[in-house]
């Protein structure tokens, strides 16, 4: 079974992601800012991250900076899932390292197009 690891402050939004997912039998992994993301990501080993990117504690770029230093999860897929939803907030987060971009509200069926591109 494959792992994502959902890092999201709003609870309603995470538990949307969590639904979504849990559906097609995706193990799923929660945290509620980018320093719990850390140590879940630690903890449990998933195959994916989706990161917002405005968080507290540790916004999204900050933990995706963390995470590609750490020679274990370098190469982990790291999704943004955002509010910013204009063309240059996208460029912004492709050029700091995310693998893609997802805009809120979350659309379920681009959210499978994006993990299939992961191959989970």
């Amino acid at each position: 079974m494959n792992r994502i690891l959902i890092a999201e402050d709003n609870p309603v939004n995470r538990e949307l992601l969590r639904e979504i997912r849990e559906a097609d039998n995706y193990d799923v992994v929660e945290a509620g800012d980018g320093q719990e993301a850390l140590a879940k990501l630690e903890q449990s080993a998933p195959d994916l991250v989706l990161l917002d990117i405005n968080m507290p504690v540790l916004d999204g770029f900050a933990a995706l900076r963390r995470i590609r230093q750490h020679p274990r999860f370098s190469q982990l897929p790291v999704v943004a899932v955002t509010a910013y939803a204009m063309k240059e907030d996208r460029e912004k987060i492709l050029q700091a390292g995310f693998n893609s971009y997802l805009s809120k509200p979350i659309n379920a069926a681009a959210l499978l197009r994006e993990l299939q591109r992961f191959r989970l």
